[in-house]
């Protein structure tokens, strides 16, 4: 997959050892019948071309980016974005926009500071089968 391609979709950056995120990962693909969203881990030679690319700060996001054209989404508003595109039900997260987003964020950031004592990790990345590798960059 080339980066043209790559940038008609939502990219969803994640922390590939973390079982929360890799957890995350594979409920979006099941809810993505259309299968608008593309993946990298964030350890990945990809992931960490586009933080670069992007101008992120690795001390400061690693757990999730969600990456639209050339904007990058965070923490709460990140989870919120996957929703909405989404659809369906899932929408109806978008709910939790009147939180103001200090305490969302605050809230996101609770748990992933937890996420590999709450939720584990692995010691590699999570492997997309064969079926699935096509929606993963890298």
């Amino acid at each position: 997959m080339n980066g043209m391609e790559a940038a008609a979709h939502p990219v969803l950056l994640f922390d590939g050892v973390c079982n929360l995120c890799s957890g995350s990962v594979q409920f979006i693909i099941e809810r993505d019948p259309e299968a608008r969203f593309r993946f990298a881990s964030l350890q990945s030679e990809v992931g960490q071309r586009y933080l670069d690319e992007l101008g992120v700060d690795r001390r400061v996001v690693d757990s999730v980016i969600l990456i639209e054209g050339n904007r990058w989404h965070g923490e709460s508003d990140a989870v919120l974005r996957i929703a909405r595109i989404l659809g369906g039900p899932w929408r109806a997260l978008a709910v939790f926009r009147l939180i103001p987003r200090p305490v969302r964020d605050w809230l996101y950031r609770l748990v992933a500071r937890h996420r590999y004592r709450w939720f584990g990790k692995k010691e590699s990345c999570w492997l997309p089968t064969p079926e699935l590798r096509g929606r993963f960059l890298g």
